[in-house]
């Protein structure tokens, strides 16, 4: 087993999903892509298939023979396709009337990068120790997702070093600006309607996506983190690698 295939295979790593959303949205044309093309605000069924269709997408890049992974990503390269528009207000440091592409390799580099960054982060947290080596690992697994999701290579990290040197530019920079619609965005990933029913897992959500943010996004969307939040992340991130290390891989990994 590779090691993208033990991270992407633990169901707990989709803990980490929420992180990399809000990364990916504090983009001013991610978010306007987001919020002009997708059914992220639909009704519950609607973010049910979605949920349901990303998860599959993953599993056939991690697992699927070349077929089936060649499928998943003619897939979301159509779906690229189809995402252009042009920012309604000004954000940041781009005005209103800039144009956006969902193929743009600067946003496809931005969005993959929050990937390869989130998930690592979100099986040390709850699921295992993963280490230095592991971390690089994955960043070059990545690589041949990269390539077919048509990120220039030229423009994309292909090493641990590499990646935290271009994630901590783009948070020093000034290429993110978390904006309104980004900040209703994120409600949906921390409070979906149906949040309720899943009772404490979804304080768990709450916890892990807005805990793991990096500080300045935290500030941006305006979430409180305070010292007992801090502290609850951490007895749940606790508990969550013990039970890990009790429940039998048929329960615990997707594959």
């Amino acid at each position: 087993m590779n090691i993208a295939e033990e991270i992407n295979g633990e169901r707990l790593v989709v803990l980490g999903w929420g992180r990399a959303i809000l990364m990916q949205i504090a983009h001013p044309m991610v978010a306007a892509g987001v919020a002009d093309h997708s059914t992220f605000r639909d009704k519950p069924v609607s973010r049910y298939t979605r949920l349901h269709s990303t998860i599959q997408s993953m599993l056939a890049l991690t697992f699927g023979p070349a077929a089936e992974r060649q499928a998943a990503i003619d897939r979301i390269n159509a779906i690229h396709d189809r995402v252009n528009g042009t920012l309604k207000a000004s954000a940041g440091r781009f005005a209103a009337g800039t144009p956006y592409s969902a193929t743009d390799p600067a946003l496809l580099l931005w969005v993959e990068a929050t990937l390869r960054d989130s998930m690592p982060l979100a099986y040390e947290t709850f699921v295992a120790p993963l280490g230095r080596g592991g971390r690089e690992a994955y960043v070059q697994e990545g690589e041949e997702v990269a390539a077919r999701l048509r990120i220039p290579l030229a423009e994309r990290p292909t090493t641990l070093d590499g990646l935290t040197r271009y994630l901590d530019e783009m948070l020093a920079g000034d290429a993110l600006a978390v904006t309104p619609i980004a900040r209703e965005l994120a409600q949906e990933v921390i409070a979906p309607p149906y949040s309720r029913a899943l009772g404490p897992l979804s304080r768990l959500n709450r916890l892990a996506t807005i805990g793991l943010l990096p500080p300045r996004l935290r500030r941006e969307y305006g979430f409180s983190w305070t010292a007992d939040d801090e502290a609850a992340l951490s007895r749940w991130a606790s508990r969550t690698r013990r039970l890990r290390r009790l429940c039998p891989d048929r329960l615990a990994r997707w594959r």
